[in-house]
């Protein structure tokens, strides 16, 4: 039996994932947070959440890194963990410093940071001469409107430092550029109360499908698990309405955008202790990188992946910070294809009415999750506004995007807001 030290986590699907990947590993685990209220208040109405779970629940300031990691050395030292994990991006840069710091097993600080800071990804993929979109990194006006003017509009403008595609913007002049710097410049501290980098970063604007590469590096090797492709809704935002696993792509297409993944990872020095999702786009001109999360992917496509493959990328995940090997062995699930859908609101206003119905008992679902009646619903601007999702399977081939999308079609119809 193991003992991880787990710092924050997201409260969505995989602030449940992992503590169940820790368990079913046999292992047990140490939350370290700065405000426990906030898992509290995420936790379905008399259901303990998951992370309460843990052996030890320890609340310490994790945005003072300075003040942390004599404090968790201190921890170290009477509870003796094997490693230190978190799937929140926020803390993933403070984990891999605390690993460091301890002499646990993970992939070196600076790599993480790098792959965490978006502006400093696009500067080590470039100097690694890997191909990817025209930018430019700037926090004054003046400086900002002038790059916008050399790349050329559109472009998308982007935060350096949040997730969830929050104030992510295509931007189509210099009016709705303003727009973007003025909201960002409006929210200096984000969700976990860490300030923000007042950057902002533009880029050409990419043509083509996106996707995203699952892999798995443990002992300087990065394995392969994996395409996933991705619908995107919400213009001018950039939302993912949906995924399938895997990509409905020419294998042709797959090669590429693997290797443009491998490169991306090994320029950023991620090859060892990490499970990564990186997000490419397929350009007219060839894979472009948009971004490398060295972290399991969101948005329950860890679950696509299971469902198709039987490889559990949170398992892998608690392995790769134990320095253990993980199982990627494949396994045959019956299924060829998993897809998940999720319904976006256009407006805001309450949820009235939102009726699944017999969903669960339509074949192929595997997972039907909605939001209840008397919500207060925003129209979306990130990932963060979904009203559920559904997710389904296919058998016989590719047609779990299909089987999904039809049944959300279904759901839209009876979605009431007011």
């Amino acid at each position: 039996m193991a003992h991880l030290l787990v710092v924050e986590s997201w409260v969505g699907s995989m602030s449940r994932l992992l503590p169940r990947a820790i368990r079913e590993g046999g292992h047990e685990f140490t939350f370290l947070t700065r405000d426990l209220h906030h898992y509290l208040r995420s936790a379905p109405e008399g259901v303990a959440h998951p992370l309460l779970g843990a052996r030890n629940v320890i609340t310490a300031d994790t945005n003072d890194l300075d003040a942390l990691l004599p404090e968790v050395e201190r921890l170290h030292s009477v509870l003796g963990f094997d490693g230190v994990i978190t799937s929140c991006d926020y803390y993933l840069p403070t984990v891999a410093r605390i690993a460091g710091h301890l002499g646990l097993p993970g992939p070196g600080p600076e790599a993480v940071e790098n792959a965490c800071r978006k502006d400093a990804t696009r500067r080590v993929l470039a100097d690694a001469g890997l191909p990817g979109p025209r930018f430019a990194v700037h926090e004054e006006w003046a400086d900002l409107a002038r790059a916008a003017k050399e790349i050329g509009y559109p472009v998308v403008a982007k935060p350096v430092d949040l997730c969830a595609g929050m104030y992510v913007r295509r931007v189509d002049d210099e009016a709705q550029l303003a727009e973007v710097f003025r909201a960002l410049a409006d929210f200096p501290v984000n969700a976990r109360g860490q300030r923000r980098t007042p950057a902002v970063l533009l880029e050409e604007l990419l043509d083509g499908p996106e996707v995203s590469v699952e892999t798995v590096s443990h002992g300087g090797a990065v394995h392969l698990v994996g395409v996933t492709d991705k619908s995107i809704g919400g213009a001018p935002a950039f939302i993912e309405t949906g995924h399938m696993f895997p990509a409905a792509l020419p294998l042709a297409d797959i090669d590429a955008v693997e290797q443009t993944a491998l490169g991306a990872l090994k320029a950023l020095g991620l090859t060892d202790g990490v499970v990564a999702h990186t997000e490419i786009k397929l350009t007219s001109a060839g894979p472009r990188l948009v971004e490398v999360n060295p972290r399991p992917a969101g948005n329950r496509i860890t679950e696509l992946v299971r469902h198709v493959t039987g490889i559990d990328l949170a398992a892998a995940f608690v392995d790769v910070a134990l320095g253990r090997e993980p199982d990627l062995r494949r396994a045959d699930t019956g299924l060829r294809s998993a897809a998940i859908g999720f319904l976006v609101p256009d407006r805001a206003g309450t949820l009235e009415a939102l009726d699944a119905g017999q969903l669960t008992d339509e074949p192929g679902v595997l997972e039907v999750q909605l939001a209840e009646p008397g919500k207060t619903v925003k129209a979306a601007g990130s990932n963060n506004e979904y009203l559920g999702h559904v997710m389904a399977g296919d058998p016989d081939g590719l047609g779990a995007r299909d089987r999904v999308e039809g049944l959300l079609a279904g759901l839209r119809a009876g979605l009431v807001i007011r």
